[in-house]
């Protein structure tokens, strides 16, 4: 395989990566916004879920 499609390959995945993190931060970030210290547990349960989901684990 030609080393730079090689190159260009990783480099697109690495930044698939970032900006799925990034937008995974703005998500919890988003939701955690205004919340109540108490509700924050159960909040964060729900994203874990829709996260889950979203990747096929459940």
């Amino acid at each position: 395989m030609d080393p730079l499609l090689v190159a260009a390959l990783c480099v697109c995945s690495v930044l698939t990566l970032l900006i799925v993190a990034l937008a995974a931060v703005l998500f919890v970030r988003s939701a955690l916004d205004g919340a109540e210290s108490k509700d924050r547990a159960r909040i964060l349960g729900a994203l874990a879920e829709v996260i889950r989901a979203v990747r096929g684990r459940r």
